[in-house]
């Protein structure tokens, strides 16, 4: 058996009066006890305080401990210290995705099929906004598919309360904002925006719808490498390659981008160029911050020619 002491990293935790306590783990030695058996230690006596809340640093650190590590590679020694802090509620990622991706699926068709609550009057599509339609629905169809049998998530939970700023990008912008604009009667078959204009082109519009194709495809097939690369319930990861990774850290985002750059192009909407700039900085800020990490993690045998999220630029 090993025991620790645990106690509250700064204020006094609402959920875990009894901190500091000693956490005995019966059958286990240094060498084998992990993070993990004593958060299961902590939630046993303090049922309220469950896993996914508490983050277990060494005494007077504020350096996350992962759960797979053992109290040896921590340098815990027995009878040693533990600090661990309250990180409030917390939502699976999985709920979050699942919940984000719902909004434009339920307003899209709402505003489509409903333009006399929206617009005051019926609205005659044209074909461009019956294939713009199409491809938002499919496109956040796919992304709920792949939250359920595809992701797999590194981190199990996130802060509650983000799933209301994670949610507005996608039900306000690619949802509210980007239908109310597209669905107008600005992009009728009737209006002269449309009529007699490459917008209203059959071979302009399927042009795009196949480069748009493409590009879904593409981020299935690199959401799929990324699920191999990982073993379920493990964090481990390796160098990806092939399908875009040889070029790029997360070709994922590439693809993402290039899905929505032919709905901009092929509508020239104000919103959809806006949701497109925003969306991209984020992800471009995600890549970096991935391609470091990569860089970090593998060192010298980290390609050094693959950029970030832009093959050949950055």
């Amino acid at each position: 058996m090993v025991s620790v002491n645990v106690s509250a990293a700064g204020k006094p935790i609402a959920l875990a009066r009894g901190l500091p306590t000693v956490v005995e783990l019966s059958g286990k030695q240094l060498e084998d006890a992990t993070i993990a058996d004593v958060k299961s230690a902590i939630a046993k006596e303090f049922p309220g305080f469950y896993l996914d809340r508490q983050k277990i640093t060494l005494k007077d650190s504020k350096n996350i401990l992962p759960d797979d590590v053992t109290l040896k590679v921590a340098g815990v020694a027995e009878g040693g210290e533990l600090s661990v802090k309250d990180l409030g509620p917390q939502i699976s990622w999985k709920t979050v995705f699942m919940v984000e991706y719902a909004g434009p699926l339920f307003i899209h068709p709402v505003i489509y099929y409903f333009p006399n609550i929206f617009y005051g009057g019926p609205v005659h599509h044209s074909m461009l906004q019956r294939y713009v339609f199409a491809f938002v629905i499919l496109h956040f169809a796919k992304r709920e598919l792949e939250t359920m049998f595809v992701h797999r998530f590194s981190h199990a939970t996130m802060p509650f309360m983000n799933i209301f700023k994670n949610s507005a990008h996608y039900h306000l912008g690619s949802g509210l904002a980007l239908a109310y604009s597209i669905y107008s009667p600005v992009y009728g078959a009737a209006s002269p925006y449309i009529r007699g204009t490459v917008r209203n082109d059959p071979l302009y519009i399927q042009a795009g719808a196949a480069i748009w194709l493409f590009s879904e495809i593409s981020n299935l097939i690199t959401h799929i490498k990324l699920r191999k690369l990982r073993p379920a319930g493990s964090r481990k990861r390796a160098i990806p390659q092939g399908y875009g990774f040889n070029l790029v850290s997360v070709p994922n985002y590439f693809f993402e981008f290039l899905g929505w750059l032919v709905i901009a192009a092929l509508t020239g909407s104000y919103v959809a160029w806006i949701f497109l700039v925003i969306s991209t900085y984020q992800m471009y800020v995600w890549a970096i911050k991935k391609h470091r990490a990569y860089r970090k993690e593998f060192g010298s045998n980290y390609p050094r020619d693959r950029k970030a999220m832009f093959p050949f630029i950055a």
